[in-house]
């Protein structure tokens, strides 16, 4: 597998090194450290010539359908969110401002196009968030839970807002009478994180087409329970390059805590490792998300050097995945904070694409580009 160094790379890519880092950071481009000299990488020369190639306009019809699901152009329609110009949009209402007031609940009756509030149950005991217990819950539901095909869209809602109320019951374990945030905010017993948990809660229910709903949607389409495409959310939002991301932006602070700032992002660079703090390709001027929750909480000393010298180095500005790991330290929450909100808020974004796929009667099946060995043949008698 051929490897080009630096200059070579950026003179294939025609740009600068801030972006051939940043596209190191996303993923695009494959890095290693350099055998002859540790302190500089290598850059995966199939990875540049794919980026070279899309940037002089030479693609071909079959790479397009290729890169389409990677990034690329929407591949369903949906009314539910979208990004333009770089600000994310919840039924055609702004989602940072709609974050200055709103709750998770109005944030679900948002995107489900018409809700009832969260079930009245029998308050949940008071043991601390789990994502364990949200797994199990979910799937308990699924072998009972009907399936979602030929249903009306008034009993899908009212099941989805029962299924919110499993997984709120074990990621934000409380009295069924209080808003989710301050359930989570009083299970973690920080009252003072109540505020930024909401806002965070509502900038994180949903983001288009993402990995995890769509996982979701081809659940829904199979016209399996909403239940079923909630775990199946679930499951892919936990990956290191999902909702996961945070665990990344804690071990580059420990980096950085041991080897400072600028060291710790050369050496995870140089080691072809992501760097999940900085940039979201759908944010060329950085990730709205992020932008609307760093006011409204004190960024601790390491994660301001981070930022301050991530942000130089890399040219991209801070995400929510930095964020959320930074508001768990600001506010001394449980290491696995992030993923706890991060679930609990899509949530409702996976119940909203599940009732709107299930209302389109489609079936989700793309076909694949075999690349296998030549199929046999039998020479007929």
């Amino acid at each position: 597998m051929p490897w080009l160094t630096a200059e070579e790379a950026l003179q294939a890519l025609k740009t600068k090194p801030q972006t051939l880092y940043a596209n190191v950071s996303r993923g695009r481009i494959r890095a290693k450290p350099d055998p002859a000299d540790p302190r500089r990488s290598l850059y995966q020369a199939a990875d540049v010539q794919r980026l070279a190639e899309r940037h002089a306009g030479r693609r071909k019809a079959e790479t397009v359908a290729t890169e389409t699901i990677r990034w690329g152009d929407p591949v369903l329609s949906s009314a539910i969110s979208t990004i333009i110009g770089g600000r994310l949009f919840y039924r055609g209402r702004d989602a940072a401002d709609f974050a200055d007031t709103a709750t998770l609940e109005q944030t679900a009756a948002l995107l489900w196009n018409g809700a009832e509030a969260l079930a009245s149950r029998t308050a949940a005991g008071h043991a601390a968030p789990s994502l364990q217990a949200a797994f199990l819950a979910l799937a308990a539901r699924v072998t009972s839970d009907l399936p979602s095909l030929g249903r009306s869209q008034a009993a899908l809602r009212r099941e989805a807002s029962e299924v919110l109320c499993t997984v709120a019951d074990a990621l934000a374990p409380g009295s069924s009478d209080r808003p989710l945030h301050l359930r989570l905010a009083e299970s973690w017993q920080r009252p003072n994180a109540a505020d930024c948990l909401r806002r965070a809660l509502v900038l994180l229910a949903d983001h288009e087409l993402n990995a995890s709903t769509f996982a979701a949607r081809v659940t829904a389409s199979a016209g399996a329970a909403l239940s079923a495409s909630v775990l199946s959310g679930l499951a892919t939002l936990t990956g290191p390059l999902h909702g996961a991301a945070w665990q990344g932006v804690d071990a580059l602070i420990e980096a950085a805590s041991a080897l400072g700032a600028e060291q710790a992002i050369r050496r995870t660079l140089a080691q072809g490792h992501r760097l999940s703090a900085f940039g979201h390709p759908l944010y060329p001027d950085g990730d709205i998300r992020a932008l609307a929750l760093l006011s409204h909480f004190p960024l601790p000393q390491p994660f301001a050097e981070l930022r301050e010298t991530g942000e130089h180095m890399v040219g991209e500005k801070v995400n929510v995945d930095f964020v959320l790991a930074a508001m768990a330290a600001a506010f001394d929450l449980p290491r696995e904070a992030p993923i706890i909100m991060f679930s609990l808020a899509r949530s409702t974004g996976w119940l909203a694409h599940a009732m709107e796929q299930i209302d389109s009667g489609e079936l989700i099946r793309p076909r694949a580009r075999y690349a296998g060995p030549s199929p046999e043949t039998t020479a007929s008698p």
